[in-house]
């Protein structure tokens, strides 16, 4: 019988792993499928460019993985079961179960109210196409209204940051104000939030600092000091979580959610369960939690797949490079900064901005893209036998 490896999403983390997978393992012996609840690859780190209007590329994943040998599931994961090895679906068909013998787990992250009233009912997100369309579609109705219109950004991460300044520039009919808990870019250097700052003024973007939102209303947002800002349409940036399906199934989590893995992606809980991508709660070689982030699940991904490939081939695990180095924050299509950090996280002195970091920028997006439409392109073609099955239950203690 094959052994049977099924990875649950196919995001920057998700498709690579399987298709690398899927061009080093031999198909005699095993059989990949991966489940999908989209049938198109998403570029989340596009999703502020899509919502604001332009149009962004989504190769469809049954074109990404012809020839590869993976069998595509489109279905929304429902439940796991590790200790049955089993995942439950559903899809158009009514959905039902899938067995594993290696699970990989990558269904990522989505936006997360945080409790605030009102969100959920009246505010957007860009954590999926799907809702970064349905922010698109609004946008594009108060453009037809031909009497301009307010948005109100909250959140001044990197995401609510790219979203402020990519509407602002896309439509400049529209009055954009960006709402920040704290101080405007804080975790960025002296040189970068000036730079930052510098970039909302050209863009007219009204900056909101020291503001804690109470709640979202279908016309206003009211924040915590009295302060009620006129909205047209909300985007909420303050957050993101991950899905309970982990914590339901049984397998040890953070108190968010967030899969706990070994120093090799594999679960502390269920050994023959990696988790890799905003799903994994993994330390890095600084001693410090991962991010979620796109450059994480790159890290994380590499170390699962030399993980599974070792232990179901019988070779030595090597372990990978797990960092994380600085932020690439686009302000704009001709705009940008380049943010690296130190082994504790905080920003160093010195910053790339302007036309070079968005360039950088849109070349680290491009390769993205075009690395996860080919996810067996250069890879060895000699396809490795498996050993024999290794001991599960004697894996229980894992480092």
């Amino acid at each position: 019988m094959k052994h049977r490896i099924v990875v649950l999403g196919a995001g920057y983390a998700g498709s690579c792993v399987a298709g690398t997978l899927a061009r080093r393992l031999s198909p005699a012996d095993t059989e990949i499928t991966v489940v999908n609840a989209e049938p198109d690859f998403v570029q989340r780190l596009r999703l502020h460019q899509l919502a604001a209007g332009q149009e962004i590329e989504a190769p469809q994943l049954a074109d990404v993985f012809v020839g590869t040998g993976i069998r595509l599931r489109l279905a929304r994961v429902t439940a796991v079961d590790p200790e049955r090895q089993v995942v439950a679906v559903a899809d158009a068909d009514g959905g039902g179960e899938l067995g594993y013998d290696t699970l990989l787990y990558a269904l990522g992250s989505h936006g997360a109210d945080r409790g605030v009233p009102g969100v959920a009912e009246h505010a957007f997100d860009i954590a999926s196409r799907p809702s970064a369309l349905r922010l698109r579609e609004r946008l594009d109705s108060l453009g037809r209204r031909g009497k301009g219109g307010s948005v109100v950004v909250v959140g001044d991460g990197l995401t609510g940051i790219e979203t402020a300044t990519e509407i602002a520039e896309s439509r400049p009919g529209l009055s954009v104000t960006l709402v920040a808990r704290g101080e405007l870019g804080a975790r960025l250097s002296a040189g970068a939030r000036s730079h930052l700052r510098q970039a909302c003024d050209r863009l007219g973007i009204t900056v909101l600092e020291h503001a804690e939102v109470e709640a979202v209303e279908a016309a206003r947002v009211r924040c915590a000091d009295g302060t009620a800002l006129a909205s047209d349409a909300t985007v909420w940036t303050a957050g993101f979580a991950v899905s309970p399906i982990a914590a339901a199934g049984g397998l040890e989590v953070t108190e968010d959610g967030r899969i706990v893995v070994d120093r090799i992606m594999r679960s502390v809980s269920h050994p023959n369960v990696y988790a890799v991508g905003d799903s994994a709660y993994a330390i890095g070689d600084n001693g410090r939690p991962l991010p979620m982030s796109c450059a994480s699940a790159g890290y994380t991904g590499m170390q699962a797949t030399a993980a599974i490939m070792g232990r179901l081939t019988g070779r030595k695990i090597a372990n990978t490079k797990l960092e994380y180095l600085g932020n690439h924050i686009s302000l704009g299509r001709r705009d940008g900064i380049l943010q690296m950090v130190d082994d504790e996280g905080r920003a160093k002195p010195k910053y790339v901005g302007g036309w070079k970091a968005a360039r950088i920028k849109a070349g680290i997006l491009k390769m993205s893209l075009w690395t996860n439409s080919h996810p067996t392109f250069g890879l060895p073609k000699r396809k490795r036998r498996l050993a024999a099955a290794p001991d599960v239950s004697a894996e229980k203690a894992v480092a």
